[in-house]
């Protein structure tokens, strides 16, 4: 089985790349590292941690959406509720509430989940995130926990990958016949590209 080594990057939308720029860069610490664009699109990327990044679609027409508490049950389409971004200290945690509280921003108290404290709020363009720093001496990565009174039956089936609930690959890929297409931004960065590149 293959490794996952973070997230590259989780995709938002934003209709005004400035204000979020100020709020991810300037107000939180996460570096801009690569911006791609042309008129009426953007897509820019921030750094979380080594592994981790977070970007914005910029786009005509995107409004802030509205609040919705963080775990709050809905009905009907949905896809996200919220994003939790780790801090490596308690006192990280106090320091990114102390600093939202003072550029304006709702931060909700610290909340301890038993293996996370955490404090909720909302960026402009009303995406609900979450702030958790894990609790000393309580590492469910190393350890998994099920806390769910009655837990799915897939659950159930423990925390390692079970391989029969899928087919099996039978015919891999060839490196021979693996090929990459030029998308938005590999001209910036490779030059402009007319072929596949192998």
């Amino acid at each position: 089985m293959f490794k996952f080594n973070g997230v590259n990057h989780l995709a938002m939308a934003t209709g005004d790349m400035d204000r979020t720029i100020h709020f991810w860069r300037d107000l939180l610490g996460m570096r801009l590292v690569a911006g791609l664009g042309q008129p009426g699109y953007r897509h820019y990327f921030f750094e979380i941690s080594e592994n981790d990044l977070l970007a914005f679609f910029e786009w005509p027409g995107v409004e802030p959406v509205a609040r919705k508490e963080h775990g709050r049950p809905v009905k009907g389409p949905f896809v996200f509720d919220h994003i939790s971004f780790g801090v490596d200290t308690e006192d990280d945690l106090w320091a990114v509430k102390d600093r939202l509280e003072a550029a304006g921003f709702h931060v909700s108290e610290v909340i301890d989940h038993g293996f996370i404290h955490s404090i909720y709020a909302h960026d402009p363009n009303g995406i609900p995130i979450e702030f958790s720093h894990n609790v000393a001496g309580v590492d469910i990565r190393s350890h998994p926990r099920m806390k769910d009174s009655v837990p799915s039956p897939a659950a159930q089936e423990g925390p390692e990958p079970e391989l029969g609930h899928w087919p099996a690959v039978t015919a891999p890929t060839p490196p021979s016949e693996r090929r990459v297409y030029p998308g938005a931004g590999s001209e910036l960065f490779h030059g402009k590209k007319t072929t596949a590149a192998k």
